[in-house]
C-alpha cells in the first residue's frame, strides 16, 4: 500500500529528517530533547498538513519550527524545575558542615536563591540558567535564546547582582 504525501512540508520532513535532526542536535546538543522535538515536529506537521500554506523553502520552515519547539522544551524543563545540581558538584566544604542548624541555613539559602532566580525577568533567568547552571558557553546560549552574546553577558551579570546579596546574607563568617 502506498501513501500519497499531501503537503510539501510533510515531503520535506520525510526527505530531510536526518538533516533536520542533525541541525537541531548541533544547535542544542541534548539528544533526548531533540528526539522529543522531532516527534513533536512530526505531529505538528501531520496535524496541519491540510491547512499548511505552500512555502518556497520548506526545510527552512521546518528548521524554524524545530528551533522554536526546542526552545519551548527547554523553557518547560526550567518551569518544571528540571535544573538540578549533581552531588559531585557540591563543594567539599559544604559536605563538611553538619547538624540541624546548618541544614536549616542551607534550606533557607536555597529557598531564597530559588525565589530570587524565579523573580528575575524571563530572558535574564534563562541566560543565567544556561550559562551558570548548565555551563553552556555564552555564544551558544545566545544562539539558543536568539539574542547577542553581549546581551547574554548582561543578563548573567544582572542575575549575579540580584543573587549576590542572598549569598552574602546566608554565607555567615568566613575563615581567612
Amino acid at each position: 500500500m502506498r501513501f500519497r504525501i499531501v503537503s510539501a512540508l510533510l515531503a520535506a520532513l520525510v526527505e530531510q529528517y536526518d538533516v533536520l535532526k542533525n541541525h537541531l542536535r548541533r544547535r542544542f546538543g541534548d539528544q533526548e530533547m531533540i528526539a522529543d522535538v522531532m516527534q513533536d515536529l512530526c505531529v505538528k506537521v501531520l496535524e496541519r498538513q491540510d491547512k499548511a500554506a505552500p512555502t518556497a523553502t520548506p526545510l527552512n520552515l521546518l528548521k524554524h519550527m524545530g528551533r522554536h519547539l526546542a526552545i519551548d522544551h527547554y523553557r518547560a524543563d526550567v518551569a518544571r524545575g528540571a535544573v538540578m545540581v549533581a552531588v559531585d558538584d557540591v563543594p567539599e566544604a559544604a559536605t563538611e558542615l553538619a547538624g540541624p542548624e546548618c541544614a536549616a541555613m542551607s534550606g533557607q539559602t536555597a529557598a531564597a536563591l530559588l525565589a530570587t532566580i524565579q523573580a528575575l525577568p524571563e530572558r535574564c533567568r534563562e541566560a543565567f540558567i544556561l550559562v551558570r547552571l548548565h555551563d553552556i558557553p555564552q555564544a551558544e546560549a545566545a544562539r539558543i535564546l536568539g539574542i547577542t552574546r553581549g546581551m547574554v553577558a548582561r543578563h548573567v551579570a544582572r542575575a549575579l547582582e540580584e543573587i549576590q546579596p542572598i549569598l552574602d546574607i546566608h554565607s555567615g563568617p568566613h575563615e581567612t
